[in-house]
């Protein structure tokens, strides 16, 4: 088992491993040599969210693998000096596990979205990663579920025998899922991959390779959904900078923590 090599931003270990280094752990974990991986991005807009969301914090905090998603993240770690891995998109990473898997003829169930976007995936499946056996799909209702529910869903997804679940909710949703779900879930990885499951199934374009090599894609992404992704851009972003400057330069670190103590 390789061990783990993080930075912490906003109290999130985020891994500095390469791609491959990753996929190493994701080998070993299909081939049962490790615990279960469990997989979640990070973005600005995350980690704001997981300062005032408890749950969601410990299920970043307890996810073994987490990739700085957004450029964001890495440029802001480099003005206030945290050292950074490169940066890795939950698409890069879908991509890279969805390789491991048909390179052992493994098995795979996508859980979320909707019936369409699920229609679209087995579609692609079929075309891109013949060898790979897809032994489930599950669309979970678009409202709060109750616990004979989400016992069922469990029950149809280890019924399936999967070794990769992808888990396709908006977060935090997803990834509160999965904290709170992952021992009951047998199989080996498990991915919190969000718009992965669009981008895949064709039904959310993803941005021009340069735009992602630039680190802008996140304007492509705005101009396509401009009422989903307002709020990550124009109100998370702000305040995530705001959070990396007094979180961890070291001057305002202390006077935070000077503050903190004398208001305990």
């Amino acid at each position: 088992m390789n061990q783990r090599d993080t930075s912490v931003v906003l109290g999130v270990p985020i891994d500095r491993k390469n791609l491959n280094q990753l996929m190493a752990d994701v080998s070993d974990a299909l081939e049962r040599k490790r615990k279960k991986v469990i997989f979640a991005c990070a973005n600005p807009h995350s980690l704001v969210e997981a300062q005032k969301d408890k749950i969601f914090m410990r299920a970043l905090s307890n996810a073994t693998h987490v990739v700085a998603d957004g450029v964001g993240i890495t440029i802001m770690s480099r003005l206030v000096n945290i050292s950074m891995g490169p940066r890795i998109t939950g698409n890069d990473y879908f991509t890279a596990v969805m390789h491991e898997l048909e390179h052992i003829k493994g098995r795979v169930f996508y859980f979320g979205s909707s019936e369409r976007v699920l229609n679209l995936i087995r579609q692609r499946m079929q075309q891109e990663f013949p060898e790979i056996i897809l032994c489930g799909t599950l669309s979970p209702p678009y409202r709060e579920w109750t616990d004979a529910e989400n016992e069922e869903m469990i029950k149809i997804i280890n019924d399936a025998d999967p070794d990769v679940l992808w888990v396709g909710m908006t977060a935090p949703r997803q990834e509160k899922w999965v904290e709170n779900n992952y021992k009951k879930l047998n199989a080996s990885v498990i991915g919190s991959i969000g718009a992965v499951f669009d981008f895949f199934a064709g039904t959310v374009p993803r941005a021009p390779l340069w735009m992602v090599n630039m680190g802008i894609e996140w304007i492509y992404r705005f101009m396509k959904e401009p009422r989903r992704m307002w709020k990550r851009n124009f109100i998370s972003t702000p305040k995530f900078i705001f959070f990396m400057i007094v979180y961890h330069l070291p001057l305002l670190s202390k006077i935070k923590a000077i503050y903190v103590d004398e208001n305990n």
